[in-house]
């Protein structure tokens, strides 16, 4: 996640209701009152009631965050799997665009989709899921992305880790403790990555846990792509796992038994799997640091900035250089 551009506001001040059923307006469609604000903080969602017609999900995205080619490059991407018959959300195309701008904020309108959470304790629903990104995977790899960064070491390790130091987020008495544990952790991280050797990059959804997968009768369905980035297949994966070794391994020989049906998994990737956790813990905690001026932050994540918060995070980081040195979950 880039940083966002400064501003003397906040960067949704002025998004009121109003703001957003005139920016329903504005593509021609009528809104009949009903606004719902649904559980999102890098963005703002809404689901919004049409007259005579089915309910909508508006998503106005962050100011300063992407460029609009990188927002084009997602929809299109996420268009390319909906064509396969792939279950995403994609984004609607209203006058011939997927991108709209209302009062300086560009949005994208979404059919509705419900569903529940996944149960990624069992067997079959680890396989369905498996199918799914793999399928995902093979149209990520037929191209790359133009205008989207990659996940690496540097976007998600080092920068972040940079930002946090230099903007003195880290309480004096546990600055040097913290860089001693980070900068082991990212020497882990290296080691992985050179374990693994040169792994080809692909699109991914980025973010794909159980939140952005709705689960209905008929399968997942997959939400979000927001976050979609070039980068190694496991990042799709690893989210999906949780327990102890040996639950994670057996998760993961599920996962890849759908999975491979349609895409083959290159098992050096496996060497990337807490190399990646590990990316995402630092990243997460400076993502929090550079929000932290958009009121819904403080509001949601009271506990981020505490003494005890980063003690955590120093303890976070010494499982994650244990676990990088251990060998891969699982190999054939």
């Amino acid at each position: 996640m880039s940083a966002m551009q400064t501003t003397d506001s906040p960067p949704y001040a002025t998004l009121t209701p109003d703001c957003v059923l005139n920016a329903l307006d504005s593509v021609g469609l009528r809104g009949d009152g009903r606004l719902l604000a649904l559980n999102s903080y890098e963005n703002r969602v809404y689901q919004l009631g049409i007259e005579d017609g089915l309910p909508l999900v508006a998503k106005f995205y962050r100011p300063g965050r992407w460029p609009d080619a990188a927002i084009l490059e997602e929809h299109t991407f996420v268009a390319a799997l909906a064509e396969q018959e792939i279950p995403v959300v994609a984004p609607l195309a209203l006058n011939g665009a997927t991108l709209h701008t209302h009062a300086g904020f560009r949005f994208a309108l979404y059919p509705r989709r419900g569903g529940r959470m996944p149960e990624f304790d069992k067997a079959e629903t680890l396989e369905w899921m498996g199918r799914f990104i793999g399928r995902i995977h093979a149209i990520g790899a037929l191209e790359p992305f133009q205008h989207r960064p990659a996940l690496d070491i540097e976007s998600f390790g080092i920068e972040p880790w940079h930002f946090l130091r230099d903007h003195h987020w880290i309480p004096a008495d546990i600055a040097d403790t913290y860089r001693s544990v980070i900068e082991q952790a990212l020497e882990g991280v290296q080691r992985c990555y050179e374990r693994a050797g040169k792994v080809r990059p692909l699109r991914l959804h980025g973010d794909c846990h159980a939140g952005n997968v709705l689960w209905t009768d008929d399968g997942p369905h997959f939400v979000d792509f927001d976050d979609s980035r070039m980068g190694p297949a496991m990042q799709d994966l690893w989210m999906l796992f949780s327990g102890d070794r040996a639950s994670m391994s057996r998760q993961l020989g599920d996962v890849l038994a759908g999975y491979e049906d349609f895409y083959e998994f290159d098992l050096r990737e496996l060497h990337l799997l807490e190399a990646l956790r590990t990316l995402r813990l630092i990243h997460y905690a400076a993502w929090l640091a550079r929000r932290w001026d958009d009121p819904a932050f403080p509001h949601a994540f009271p506990w981020f900035n505490t003494q005890h918060y980063w003690q955590d995070r120093i303890l976070e980081l010494r499982e994650q250089i244990a676990l990088m040195d251990e060998p891969p979950l699982w190999t054939v």
